[in-house]
């Protein structure tokens, strides 16, 4: 039997590679460059908004770094995620049709919920439950809704999230509730830190429908955009630089000396009307408004202050106080003492004694 392979075989396998290589092209060209940057870009908007949520949840720092974008299918993407995890399914219903996913570790999601309900983040022993995942919707939900927001800031019209669905998922043996009917997805990775408790990857799967969806509309906001940008620019260069054809006058100096104006007498032989100077009329109408205007401050509590007279001592003398000390006032007995409003003298008085209290009769209202 001849080792030699027949040139049927020999097509047979060059057929087979043809089409190895042209698949293996087919996945590459699924996204261009420039549509996987697109993605990205719109990715790291959304993440940055989403971050600044999350940070103000947890009361932690979180950064969230630049994403890296590959195209992945299924398998491969299983391949890499071993561990339990998380999913959140993302639904838009307005300004974008269709759902993408976001792909956490279980114990990341534990210490996420830990710290919204006030613990330090360190209490992830217990089984993920309904409460965990409920919290874990709930962050989501703040999260993607920041990040709706900034994409309708970028994209000039309304985006908004239908609320986020969390679940427990064994990524070996299911997919998630999303239904991606395409053998590969567009798969956004962030490294995600939050304090000293969480470093570690969150991913963010797109349907290559949506994704495209996505692309397109942020091309169509970049290419308005630029073209806003030249419009600007060519309207500010039209506006600052003369045309060239237009050739401008040489300005002419003229060394005059100038005379002061004299004004003319025809000035001031001109009649003046004058009238006479009109003044307010002061009427008992206008003062019973100001008493009213006075009325609204009536209730107004001020301190009423007696002082029975002052001194100046030295520290030395102040120390040497003791009970039964005699202090010398600069007022002689009998003599008027001040009564003050907010610390301002307004009237004097004399000290009585009626039913056992101290009080004062006022003898002079100072003006």
């Amino acid at each position: 039997m001849s080792d030699l392979l027949s040139q049927e075989e020999i097509n047979a396998l060059l057929q087979g590679r043809e089409e190895g290589e042209s698949g293996s092209a087919g996945v590459e060209n699924l996204l261009e460059p420039a549509e996987q940057d697109a993605i990205g870009e719109v990715s790291n908007i959304s993440m940055g908004a989403a971050a600044t949520s999350l940070s103000t949840l947890v009361n932690q720092k979180v950064t969230i770094t630049t994403p890296r974008v590959s195209i992945v299918d299924w398998d491969g993407f299983v391949a890499q995620h071993t561990a339990p995890y998380v999913t959140v399914q993302l639904s838009y219903k307005e300004g974008l049709e269709g759902n993408n996913i976001l792909v956490l570790l279980e114990e990341d999601a534990k210490v996420i919920t830990d710290l919204m309900m006030g613990g330090d983040g360190t209490n992830i022993s217990e089984e993920l439950n309904d409460l965990h995942l409920s919290a874990i919707s709930e962050a989501m939900n703040q999260m993607i809704g920041a990040s709706a927001t900034a994409l309708s800031s970028m994209f000039k019209k309304k985006i908004d999230i239908l609320p986020p669905v969390a679940a427990k998922i064994d990524l070996q043996n299911e997919k998630p509730d999303a239904v991606y009917t395409d053998d590969h997805f567009i798969e956004v990775d962030f490294s995600i830190k939050i304090g000293d408790l969480i470093d570690n990857t969150l991913s963010q799967i797109y349907p290559l429908a949506f994704a495209k969806e996505v692309i397109e509309t942020f091309m169509e906001h970049k290419k308005m955009h630029e073209e806003t940008e030249k419009k600007v620019v060519s309207a500010s260069q039209s506006a600052s630089v003369p045309a060239a054809s237009t050739p401008q006058p040489i300005p002419q100096i003229n060394y005059t000396a100038q005379v002061p104006h004299q004004p003319s007498a025809s000035i001031y032989s001109q009649p003046v009307e004058v009238q006479p100077a009109q003044f307010q009329n002061f009427e008992m109408a206008s003062f019973m408004q100001q008493k009213e205007n006075i009325d609204l401050i009536m209730d107004v509590q001020l301190e009423v202050t007696v002082e029975l007279g002052r001194t100046k001592r030295s520290i030395k003398d102040i120390l040497e106080l003791a009970p039964g000390s005699i202090i010398e006032l600069n007022k002689l007995s009998g003599e008027p003492i001040d009564i003050l409003v907010n610390g301002k003298i307004v009237a004097k008085g004399e000290v009585v004694v009626i039913e056992e209290n101290f009080s004062i009769r006022v003898t002079e209202i100072l003006k």
